[in-house]
């Protein structure tokens, strides 16, 4: 890894054209997921975000999965641009899938009752800095990687397919594999709309 944080940031993109050829070895995928997991925040050191990496079959089963789900509610004559966007997650080398373990929010927000409104959200928080941080660390390995939210769809299929706890709320799939095409050039809003500095 030889780029410094503020590169690996800005070269961090959405890449929907990947493909099953992989960069590094699982094991060093699975090393990236357990650094991840570990040492990012979390509001009163909860550590309540899950998260299960799919390989070969279970990462093909998953969009799969999601491709039958999304053919009972889109209407046929949409249906090929849907199935031509699942089989563009499927051609990927894996996915992460990402999960906000709901008993370790019910235990805070009975703890300390004055927040509990609050813990929702905050896991909300960490749930996204895991995936920024796996994201980023991902494409700094050279994979393609994109974030994509079929929860509602999929969530109880992927439960009963992985035995999956049912306290487990999914929040993400993040499909990764070798670039095969560069992604669009970002667009940027102005920054003096965006941050205000007072001295």
């Amino acid at each position: 890894m030889g780029k410094d944080f503020y590169s690996a940031v800005a070269e961090r993109r959405t890449f929907y054209n990947i493909s099953k050829e992989s960069v590094i070895s699982d094991e060093a995928i699975k090393q990236i997921i357990e650094k991840a997991v570990k040492n990012t925040p979390s509001a009163f050191n909860s550590q309540g975000a899950r998260v299960i990496l799919l390989l070969g079959k279970h990462h093909d089963k998953l969009w799969d999965i999601t491709k039958e789900a999304l053919r009972k509610i889109v209407p046929v004559e949409q249906f090929a641009s849907t199935e031509d966007r699942i089989n563009s997650f499927k051609s990927g080398y894996g996915t992460v899938l990402f999960f906000e373990d709901v008993s370790v929010i019910e235990s805070l927000q009975n703890q300390y009752a004055l927040y509990k409104d609050n813990f929702p959200i905050w896991a909300q928080q960490s749930n996204g800095m895991h995936q920024f941080i796996i994201w980023t660390s991902l494409e700094i390995e050279g994979f393609g990687v994109s974030l994509q939210h079929y929860n509602e769809v999929i969530e109880e299929d992927v439960k009963k397919e992985w035995n999956i706890p049912s306290n487990w709320k999914m929040i993400a799939q993040m499909p990764f594999g070798k670039p095969t095409a560069e992604p669009d050039e970002k667009q940027f809003n102005p920054l003096e709309d965006r941050i205000k500095v007072f001295k």
